[in-house]
C-alpha cells in the first residue's frame, strides 16, 4: 500500500511539470511564462531524481534552467528601466492592458501626442489617413452622409478599419471639444509589429473589437 501511495505520488509529481508547461503556453506576459517554466522545470528535475532518470535528461533541465533563468533576469532589469508618464500609465491601464508594459512602451516611443481643437478634422470619408489615433482626452463626432451619427470619448480608435484591412477612411471625424490624442504613423506602426509578432496579434485583436463594435453603430 505505501508502494502504491508512493509510486501515484511520483506520477503526479510528473504530470505536474506538464500542466505548468501546458499553463505557460497560455500566458501573453513573456515573464510569467518564463517563470512558469523554471517552475515547471524544477518539478520535472525533481520527477527525474525520484525514478532515477537519464542524467542526460538531467543535464539538459538543468540548461534550461538556466537559460530561462538569464531570461527572466533581462525582462526584470527591463521593466526597472520603464518609466511611465501619468498620461502613459492612465492609457497603458484602460487602452493597452492586453500588452506587457515593455511592449506598450515600445509602441509609445513611436507614437505623437496631439491636441485638437473643435472642429478640427481627423479624417474624412473616403480619403487618405495615413495615421492611427487613441483618444486620451476628449470628444469626437463620427459623420456619415454630412450627419452625426455618434459621440466618442475617452479610447476611442480613428484609422483602425483603414490599418487592418487597407484602403480610405469609412468614416468622417470631428473633434467636437479640446481633445489629446496619441497618433501613430501606420507604415511605422506596421514595421514595429512585424518585428514584434506576439504584438502584432494583440494589436489586431484589440482593434478587431474595436471595429466589431463600431459597426454596430
Amino acid at each position: 500500500m505505501i508502494s502504491f501511495i508512493s509510486d501515484l505520488l511520483v506520477d503526479l509529481i510528473g504530470h505536474l511539470s506538464f500542466v505548468i508547461t501546458a499553463m505557460a503556453y497560455f500566458m501573453r506576459d513573456m515573464l510569467i511564462l518564463r517563470s512558469l517554466a523554471v517552475l515547471s522545470g524544477l518539478v520535472a528535475i525533481v520527477y527525474m531524481y525520484l525514478i532515477s532518470g537519464p542524467l542526460t535528461v538531467l543535464f539538459w533541465q538543468f540548461i534550461l534552467l538556466g537559460v530561462n533563468g538569464w531570461q527572466i533576469s533581462s525582462l526584470l532589469r527591463e521593466r526597472r528601466n520603464i518609466s511611465f508618464s501619468e498620461e502613459e500609465r492612465e492609457l497603458f491601464q484602460t487602452v493597452f492592458s492586453h500588452f506587457a508594459p515593455v511592449e506598450f512602451m515600445k509602441i509609445m516611443r513611436i507614437g505623437v501626442w496631439k491636441a485638437g481643437e473643435p472642429g478640427d478634422i481627423l479624417a474624412t470619408k473616403d480619403e487618405p489617413i495615413d495615421d492611427i489615433m487613441v483618444i486620451y482626452n476628449g470628444e469626437v463626432a463620427i459623420l456619415k452622409g454630412g450627419a452625426e451619427v455618434a459621440l466618442l470619448r475617452d479610447g476611442t480608435w480613428i484609422g483602425e478599419m483603414s490599418y487592418l484591412q487597407g484602403g480610405n477612411a469609412s468614416a468622417t471625424v470631428r473633434v467636437a471639444r479640446r481633445t489629446r490624442y496619441v497618433s501613430w504613423h501606420k507604415d511605422e506602426l506596421t514595421s514595429l509589429m512585424k518585428r514584434n509578432p506576439t504584438m502584432d496579434v494583440a494589436m489586431k485583436s484589440v482593434l478587431s473589437s474595436v471595429l466589431i463594435n463600431k459597426l454596430s453603430l
